[in-house]
């Protein structure tokens, strides 16, 4: 079984910045994909970043693309995503999920583990 859990989240004003981290237990982190979606209220959850087991690939959405950056530190279990230039529709609760496969994915439902969530606050 593997646990994430996420940190880092808060109010931030627009145009500021937050650095969210996943730590996850399992010995086989370095084998997973790690991605993070995120849930506005009234809203679908989305995906925001992924990146493979391999540490190579990133990926994207297009709404983050230049202000968001996903990194992982395999010797730690821990991934990141780097949040610069938020706007006010960045608020969300932001989850880490992790996919066993180690490909990178932007479907939800590739992802078998998932945290609990971090809330996200931008203000205008």
């Amino acid at each position: 079984q593997v646990q994430l859990v996420e940190s880092g989240g808060g109010l931030v004003q627009a145009g500021g910045s937050l650095r969210l981290s996943c730590a996850t237990s399992g010995r086989a982190f370095s084998t997973y994909a790690m991605g993070w979606f995120r849930q506005a209220p009234g809203k679908e959850r989305e995906f925001v970043a992924a990146i493979n087991w391999r540490n190579i690939n990133t990926y994207y959405a297009d709404s983050v693309k230049g202000r968001f950056t996903i990194s992982r530190d395999n010797a730690k279990n821990t991934v990141y995503l780097q949040m610069n230039s938020l706007k006010p529709e960045d608020t969300a609760i932001y989850y880490c999920a992790a996919d066993p496969r180690g490909l990178g994915s932007r479907i939800l439902n590739e992802y078998d583990y998932w945290g609990q969530g971090t809330q996200v606050t931008v203000s205008s």
